[in-house]
């Protein structure tokens, strides 16, 4: 680049940054959130999901920024486990329908609180974890009650880089957006 500054396009209203700033942990839905929630089922059961690599890049970098990814999931399948340990993801809660129990023993083990969290989900399971959370992010395509309790709806559907977005807005609001994009140039 030259020696010019990197100068990001991404941006977002700064009453959300400032609800994005001191988060340490994100917690993430799965289905209808890194997926675009439907379940494709064989003649085993359910076998197969489609991730997006937009969400996947944006949990790594979550984690360059130090922050926390968590999945806390309702259902649990080989291609969501296959998936999240290739992203690196060590704090997860499968087939937890009770969202919020799962939500604080993670905070307990990270030495964190509500204040420093920040969630993305899109349906009635997820709203004790949201209403909790600093920052409170749905997928377009959420439920109308969801949508309605989040700070922050993606312009895109669940499993169409809505993650990623979650991801970016708190990335930027713990200011170390613009130092990874600048790396990621070099």
């Amino acid at each position: 680049m030259s020696g010019e500054a990197v100068r990001p396009v991404r941006t977002f209203p700064p009453e959300l940054l400032l609800r994005a700033q001191n988060v340490r942990v994100a917690f993430f839905d799965v289905d209808g959130v890194l997926t675009d929630g439907g379940l494709y089922f064989g003649e085993t059961g359910e076998s197969l999901k489609r991730f997006h690599t937009l969400d996947g890049h944006g949990i790594k970098l979550l984690q360059h920024a130090g922050i926390t990814p968590a999945v806390i999931t309702g259902r649990d399948s080989p291609a969501l486990r296959v998936r999240l340990k290739a992203l690196g993801v060590t704090h997860v809660h499968f087939g937890t329908e009770d969202k919020r129990p799962a939500a604080e023993q993670t905070l307990q083990a990270l030495g964190l609180s509500w204040s420093q969290a920040a969630a993305i989900g899109d349906d009635w399971p997820d709203l004790p974890v949201l209403s909790r959370s600093a920052f409170a992010c749905a997928p377009l395509n959420a439920h109308a009650e969801v949508l309605a309790s989040a700070h922050y709806v993606t312009r895109v559907a669940g499993g169409a880089g809505a993650a990623r977005e979650f991801c970016d807005l708190l990335l930027i609001g713990s200011g170390r957006y613009a130092q990874l994009l600048e790396k990621a140039l070099q």
